[in-house]
């Protein structure tokens, strides 16, 4: 199935447009889980992928009927080496067993054989046949697009032969992001300019629902250029980073939806993962149940933000 179409499936079934990041950092984890991961492996790369694993899955657990899917940093497991890679690859398996839609978040940006590469290593369907093969296997992967066509071609060809996404990035959440995105160029900004890109690019890989499995990268914490983009993607699902930490609101999150509720996921990383550590009535222990409690009260925030708008409520989130 067309990405687009099980992301949306998902949002339907699940009344949902939470995703959770995966951003495990050793200095925040429980302390547990460090203390059991040192026992064998003292203070090694060892230890800290044996723990990422182990609270990945505990978060997967808490949050699998919650959230659509789960967004993990892929920096935070490759500085750990193969250790960290092994752990990144059992933590996208057992999301996948829960039922979660993986999105790696990679924001890879190359060209030529190099991007091809890449997509073939975290969505497939590149390799020939006569040649050794693996590819992590998400759903979706983000995508640095400012290379222009030749580094995001190979990912859209990627997509299309094994039903996956992309999400490229065009306003992202950073504060910096306007030194090279606010730009005008001809009159327009720079983010305006791989809009219109990217909504060019998912042309061909509209599903059954409307929506492109070429999606974009649109922070929360920039709610008018959000809408400017919503008006030039109105096929484009996009990403939605800033919720929560960042300080993006779930009124911050609404310009980025279509009119139908739809045509947007909203990501949040520390405020889900190490909620523990804000909310005083869990403890270490209780750092999962922290963490569902806190994607719970992210998904119903972003719902009743949503029906509040939809024309008093005539329009329904699960239609």
């Amino acid at each position: 199935m067309n990405f687009a179409d099980r992301l949306i499936a998902a949002t339907k079934i699940k009344k949902s447009h939470v995703v959770v990041g995966l951003d495990p950092r050793w200095s925040a984890l429980p302390p547990q889980l460090k203390t059991t991961a040192t026992v064998h492996n003292e203070l090694g790369p060892q230890a800290a992928a044996l723990a990422f694993y182990q609270f990945g899955r505990a978060i997967i657990d808490a949050v699998h009927d919650v959230a659509v899917a789960i967004k993990p940093q892929l920096a935070f497991y490759e500085q750990y080496g193969p250790w960290g890679m092994h752990a990144l690859v059992q933590t996208v398996e057992y999301a996948r067993q829960q039922g979660l839609l993986v999105i790696a978040d990679a924001k890879r940006g190359d060209i030529g054989s190099t991007a091809v590469a890449y997509a073939q290593a975290y969505i497939g369907g590149l390799a020939a046949t006569d040649e050794p093969a693996w590819s992590l296997q998400a759903d979706a992967v983000t995508v640095n697009a400012y290379l222009g066509s030749d580094g995001v071609n190979p990912f859209v060809q990627a997509g299309a032969a094994t039903g996956s996404g992309i999400f490229a990035l065009v306003k992202t959440s950073n504060q910096s992001s306007g030194e090279l995105q606010d730009q005008l160029i001809e009159g327009e900004p720079v983010y305006a300019k791989m809009a219109r890109m990217v909504n060019a690019w998912g042309k061909d890989l509209v599903g059954n629902e409307g929506y492109s499995s070429v999606g974009a990268v649109v922070g929360a914490t920039y709610p008018e250029e959000a809408a400017q983009l919503r008006q030039l993607m109105p096929q484009a699902i996009f990403l939605v980073p800033g919720y929560g930490a960042q300080g993006g609101s779930a009124q911050d999150v609404l310009p980025a939806f279509n009119p139908d509720g739809l045509g947007a996921v909203v990501s949040s990383s520390r405020g889900i993962i190490f909620a523990y550590q804000q909310d005083p009535q869990y403890g270490a222990e209780e750092y999962a149940d922290a963490a569902r409690a806190a994607a719970i009260r992210m998904r119903d925030d972003i719902n009743h933000a949503l029906a509040t708008r939809l024309d008093h409520g005539d329009v329904h989130l699960d239609q």
